[in-house]
């Protein structure tokens, strides 16, 4: 019996991975379609979504801390985000009683290219998170914040070893 359930939960464990990286592959293609039709580069795209999470967690990037989160040069982040400002995607704010200190916030017209295309996504995610009742989803958001805390930490170990 106790390895009928150990090999339930190994089952259970493979779809779930299996299901995880369909997502992200998913996810990635809906990333690329959105670039591609507004014409941004697939590393802008990943900066605004960058200074997107970071604005709705209420502490937006400064030029630094981009460049750090999406591995680049302080070079490349400023070419990227004068890209990204000029068109329109992106702006650059002072904030702080230290006017040296920059903020980047998403541009209003780049919150409206990202509402309407990513809106009906939103509807059919919501959909399928109105068929759950708040306990699972409760455990869903456990388990998806300690994917991702893992996935992270993971990448910060990768990103500075080199190539495997």
């Amino acid at each position: 019996m106790y390895r009928a359930r150990e090999s339930e939960r190994e089952r259970l464990r493979d779809e779930i991975v299996n299901l995880l990286r369909s997502y992200s592959v998913e996810a990635q293609h809906v990333g690329h379609a959105f670039a591609q039709r507004h014409d941004v580069h697939p590393t802008d795209l990943r900066a605004l979504i960058a200074v997107m999470n970071a604005e709705r967690r209420g502490d937006p990037l400064t030029p630094g801390r981009l460049g750090e989160e999406i591995g680049l040069s302080s070079g490349a982040t400023t070419a990227v985000i004068d890209r990204l400002e000029r068109s329109g995607h992106l702006r650059r704010t002072r904030e702080s009683a230290d006017r040296r200190v920059v903020h980047l916030r998403y541009g209003e017209p780049g919150m409206a290219l990202a509402a309407a295309f990513f809106g009906p996504l939103g509807k059919r995610t919501d959909a399928v998170m109105a068929g759950f009742s708040d306990a699972e989803l409760a455990t869903v958001h456990r388990f998806l914040a300690g994917m991702s805390e893992a996935l992270t930490a993971y990448h910060r170990d990768v990103r500075g070893s080199g190539p495997a």
